[in-house]
């Protein structure tokens, strides 16, 4: 009698076992698959980016005087394709990651469709593409993680009704994680990003699909690319004892720097908001686009791209030290780029622009060669910082991008004491007040929506 019921009890325990194991395996499949297809279009994606962006170096080099109208054209033509098939494309794609986990319940689900799917992954790409190629100061990081997102968010929509029903909130942080892990090669970064930035969720409630999915997002980009570095391994050997008085002035410097600009863009959106016809937003576009041109061909070509060449160019070569203009050329070109309300995101723009600023200061300083790499790298996590207020992110994904270990005690001081002063900018960062906004236009576009469909 006794046996029989250890084995009834034995029997039901491994039918429970082998339930959650099928279960936990059923409910890993998504991640793995959207995880690979995350993988596979970000290398595609960057390398297109790059072939755009030389390209822009190539007419600027060969025919500068095309700019004048290359520049307007493409800039028309990004804004057109993200206004006619996807609005919610525009911009960053950060913020709308943002408000999308926000919103990822049943309730809302019409909500976060307009903010990630297969028509934002296509328009995303297109449109940044072809802003780069006109001299867009945009880069592909913001862009890769909306379509991570997406793709995320796409494969999630995808099970059928009989499938392990999977959190669209983890899986969407999830997938952006792994895009931000994949468009810099940073998996730490893309961990570190989804605790401090996206997730009001304890970590330990979907950890083993956040890790798998980097994982494989990152493997899957370095199995097409290589074990690359996003910048490469700067000397910063034999550091002077008084550099981290010079880290914490560069850390205020950047950081007022990058709040004041993230300030600045908002301003201009809202002033733009209140455009109420179609030719003021072409006006203000073309304006932009002349703007940029000019300030390549009168001033300085340095004003054109995503800043990657600021960045390798200060960090290895040995004309480490910008002018003055550099540092306001690479903040006001996102400014006149992003403002005109087509895709392209500001995480490069951001870090050329530390970049710009630590070289410059460097060069004033007249720092040795490791000092003012230190100085530069310090530069790039405290702008960073004071856009996303995001400082352990920025401070590891510096560091994953160089390899070097031996300076986390530097960057990190770098991006708290940015965090610190962007206070006195702004209490909030940069996406935040996006986030925001998208909110309020979706809120309103269903309130509007109601209305029509009462009055019918």
């Amino acid at each position: 009698m006794l046996r029989s019921v250890r084995r009834k009890i034995k029997s039901a325990f491994n039918n429970i076992s082998n339930e959650k194991i099928k279960t936990n395996f059923l409910q890993a499949i998504p991640f793995w698959i959207a995880s690979l297809i995350t993988g596979i279009i970000a290398v595609i994606y960057a390398r297109i980016f790059s072939l755009a962006e030389r390209g822009s170096v190539y007419i600027f080099t060969n025919h500068s005087w095309l700019l004048f109208i290359i520049t307007p054209a493409c800039f028309l033509l990004a804004w057109w394709i993200t206004i006619r098939f996807a609005p919610y494309a525009r911009g960053s794609g950060i913020p709308q990651v943002m408000a999308s986990i926000e919103l990822a319940t049943p309730k809302y689900i019409n909500k976060v469709n307009k903010l990630l799917g297969v028509r934002i992954i296509i328009t995303k790409i297109i449109s940044s593409l072809v802003m780069i190629f006109g001299g867009g100061i945009i880069g592909r990081e913001g862009p890769t993680i909306q379509i991570a997102g997406s793709v995320f968010h796409s494969v999630n929509q995808m099970l059928p009704a009989w499938w392990p029903k999977i959190s669209k909130k983890n899986m969407i942080m999830t997938g952006a994680a792994a895009g931000l892990a994949a468009a810099f090669n940073t998996p730490l970064g893309g961990i570190v990003f989804a605790v401090e930035e996206l997730t009001k969720t304890h970590i330990s409630y979907f950890k083993t699909a956040l890790f798998t999915a980097i994982i494989i997002a990152g493997l899957t980009a370095q199995a097409l690319l290589g074990p690359y570095l996003y910048l490469g391994y700067p000397n910063v050997s034999g550091l002077s004892s008084h550099v981290f008085f010079w880290v914490v002035i560069v850390a205020i410097v950047a950081g007022l720097a990058g709040s004041l600009m993230s300030k600045l863009i908002l301003a201009l959106l809202r002033w733009k908001s209140s455009f109420q016809f179609k030719w003021q937003h072409v006006l203000y576009i073309v304006a932009c686009a002349v703007g940029v041109a000019a300030l390549a061909y009168f001033l300085d070509s340095v004003v054109l791209g995503s800043g990657k060449e600021v960045m390798t160019t200060a960090l290895f070569t040995n004309d480490k030290y910008v002018v003055a203009h550099t540092p306001f050329l690479r903040i006001v070109g996102p400014v006149l780029s992003f403002t005109t309300g087509a895709s392209g995101g500001i995480f490069a723009p951001s870090l050329g622009c530390g970049a710009s600023i630590g070289s410059f200061m460097a060069g004033i300083l007249q720092l040795s060669e490791s000092n003012s790499n230190i100085i530069i790298l310090s530069g790039m996590v405290a702008f960073l910082t004071g856009v996303t207020r995001s400082p352990f992110t920025s401070a590891i994904l510096v560091l994953e991008m160089t390899d070097r270990h031996n300076v986390i005690f530097h960057l990190m001081t770098a991006g708290m004491i940015s965090s610190l002063v962007s206070f006195l900018i702004d209490r909030h960062s940069f996406y935040d007040r996006l986030k925001v906004q998208y909110l309020h236009e979706l809120h309103r576009e269903a309130d509007e929506t109601l209305k029509e469909r009462t009055n019918t």
